[in-house]
């Protein structure tokens, strides 16, 4: 095995930080709390494509094929982040926490600020836009062409799509009954079907296209002598239509069974119980 392909094509201390803590502190967590084996495997399956995609030499490649890109993004926005949300590695991380930042961020959700930043990293409107926008957003021609050459704009775009996938993923996955969960079990099994078709078109779309619309990876030289420009996006469109749609499912199906769990435990909320209740509050606060 060439270990070659570990070196960072490009140092980014911040990125070594950001995985060393976040490691150490699941570690940590474990040891507070029971996570099962199959938990620890899709976290560390997770943890590490994330860091593959991200730090390694395949960045090269996401820089000078479009279609290694593309792959880039679907680990980056959808399988990463599904499974480590899939881990529910959350708790975990936090419980790894010390304790006086755990007080401090239990105190910090309850101040206006913490509402706000709650409301808008687990708003079930705002979130499955964001997930499909910050998609859609860097394969226009012109913001691809310029996000390729800044290295700045680059990274914001890499992590951009990493801070969705997180957030929608944490909607989807949610095995809990609504409330507390934002997402009703309806909802969660609905928006992997609405999120996934924006994306599926633009797919077919590159795909069927017959001339470049990225001409950045002639300009940066293409990684692989040969390949035509055409064919390149062909797979790159064929990537984001068919893979990464065939990982929403995933979710859709995760979705799916926390529905029939929550109803075989019957803890699926009676509407026309809420619906008496509120009618009966109204009498009360009519009369």
């Amino acid at each position: 095995m060439d270990l070659g392909w570990l070196i960072p094509w490009e140092f980014s201390p911040a990125l070594i930080i950001a995985f060393i803590v976040s490691g150490a502190l699941y570690i940590r967590g474990t040891r507070v709390h029971h996570v099962g084996a199959a938990r620890q495997v899709l976290f560390w399956c997770g943890f590490v494509l994330l860091y593959l995609s991200l730090h390694t030499r395949i960045d090269y490649y996401a820089e000078r094929l479009f279609f290694a890109h593309r792959l880039q993004h679907l680990v980056l926005h959808h399988l990463g982040p599904l499974l480590i949300m899939g881990a529910y590695s959350g708790q975990v991380i936090r419980a790894g926490l010390p304790m006086r930042a755990r007080i401090w961020l239990r105190d910090f959700r309850q101040t206006a600020a913490g509402r706000v930043a709650k409301a808008a990293f687990t708003n079930k409107y705002w979130v499955p836009f964001l997930f499909v926008f910050l998609v859609v957003i860097w394969l226009i021609p012109t913001i691809q062409f310029y996000s390729m050459l800044d290295w700045r704009l680059y990274r914001f775009m890499n992590w951009s799509v990493v801070i969705s996938g997180f957030m929608y993923w944490n909607l989807i996955l949610d095995r809990r009954p609504s409330p507390p969960a934002v997402m009703s079990p309806g909802a969660r099994i609905l928006s992997p079907v609405i999120t996934m078709v924006p994306q599926m078109i633009v797919g077919a779309v590159i795909t069927f296209t017959e001339y470049d619309l990225y001409p950045v990876f002639d300009l940066c030289g293409r990684a692989i002598p040969g390949m035509s420009a055409v064919t390149d996006q062909a797979i790159g469109g064929l990537t984001m239509w068919v893979l990464a749609g065939f990982i929403e499912v995933f979710g859709l199906l995760f979705a799916l069974a926390t529905l029939m769990r929550l109803s075989a435990k019957n803890r699926l909320p009676d509407k026309r119980k809420q619906r008496l209740m509120k009618g009966g509050r109204a009498a009360v606060i009519g009369a």
